[in-house]
């Protein structure tokens, strides 16, 4: 046998080039690894485990600590406007059935760590015929006696001290408001009488405005343009654990002087503190309905000098509330 002949059939075969040629089979773990990688597998039941989770921890808070609040209604203008967004905590006074959000728990009367709120709070309450949120504020405590004529509130008795001053400047803007039979309209339509054009051609509304001051020195602007059946309310003493509630926008409010459903759309008298669903904090930014599905649209619509405007008023000194010097109706 020549050396050529060696060299082609007798020769060890080359370790490295027998490799490449001739691919190894794959182990059963390769390949359940290549499965893995080519078609990843979801895990539905950890998905919806971490969204039920997440949507839990939510629902908590804003049952529990604070949730957001949209005003939809004139009842608590100058201090509230349409389409301002609000924060209201839930913990000021407690807790109840009316602090889950939705008020998917039965109506009840139980309370935990309940606590009695202050004169001028503004609070969330929920009327005793549907599970709805209405914005008011409180005048009267338990206990207290109260009544209004010709559209001044007595409290234990003495006249609640009310100024005249000069009346806000409300921009005319867009926002539409459901009348009684559910046709939008503007929401101001009723300040119409004191509509005014500025020197710059922008339109303002400017109802008659007073300074209206309760025992605990807390002191805020209420409007109140008109004589209606609203402003004569025969004294009540306020039950125990429940506050009696006003709007500040005096002739426009369903509040504790109206009758609830099926008779009016008020509060039907003092609310119980089960009712009372948290104390409004603060404004967190304001629309005034001109935006439209256009995103440029969004920045324009945003009213200045509302973002972050507290809701509970400094105390001043407690006021002596004996009604001399006060503006009249």
């Amino acid at each position: 046998m020549n050396s050529e002949d060696e060299t082609q059939s007798g020769a060890p075969a080359d370790p490295v080039a027998t490799a490449s040629s001739t691919p190894a089979s794959p182990t059963p773990a390769s390949k359940a690894a290549a499965e893995d990688k080519k078609d990843p597998k979801v895990n539905w039941f950890a998905e919806i485990r971490g969204l039920a989770l997440m949507l839990l921890a939510v629902l908590a808070f804003h049952s529990l600590i604070a949730k957001p609040f949209y005003i939809p209604s004139t009842s608590m203008v100058p201090n509230l406007l349409v389409g301002d967004r609000l924060v209201v905590s839930k913990y000021p006074y407690g807790w109840s059935w009316v602090s889950a959000t939705f008020h998917f728990l039965p109506r009840s009367d139980w309370k935990i760590a309940s606590r009695v709120p202050e004169y001028g709070d503004v609070v969330i309450a929920v009327p005793p015929d549907r599970p709805e949120d209405y914005i008011k504020r409180v005048i009267a405590l338990p206990g207290d006696r109260i009544a209004l004529v010709n559209g001044r509130i007595v409290l234990n008795g003495k006249l609640v001290p009310r100024q005249v001053v000069s009346p806000v400047r409300i921009p005319v803007d867009q926002q539409t408001c459901p009348d009684g039979d559910g046709v939008a309209r503007p929401c101001l339509e009723d300040f119409e009488n004191f509509r005014v054009r500025d020197a710059d051609g922008r339109e303002y509304y400017e109802p008659p405005t007073y300074r209206e001051t309760l025992p605990n020195g807390v002191s805020y602007l209420v409007i109140d343009d008109m004589i209606q059946m609203n402003d004569d309310y025969g004294e009540i003493t306020v039950p125990e654990d429940h506050v009696f509630l006003m709007g500040d926008n005096r002739d426009h409010s369903a509040d504790s002087r109206v009758p609830a459903k099926p008779i009016a759309n008020g509060l039907g008298g003092p609310v119980p503190l089960s009712s009372i669903g948290g104390r409004a904090e603060f404004i967190t930014f304001s629309l005034d309905g001109s935006m439209t599905w256009n995103p440029l649209t969004w920045f324009k619509a945003f009213r200045d000098g509302r973002a972050w405007t507290s809701l509970r008023p400094a105390k001043a000194e407690p006021a002596v509330a004996n009604g001399s010097g006060d503006g009249g109706k």
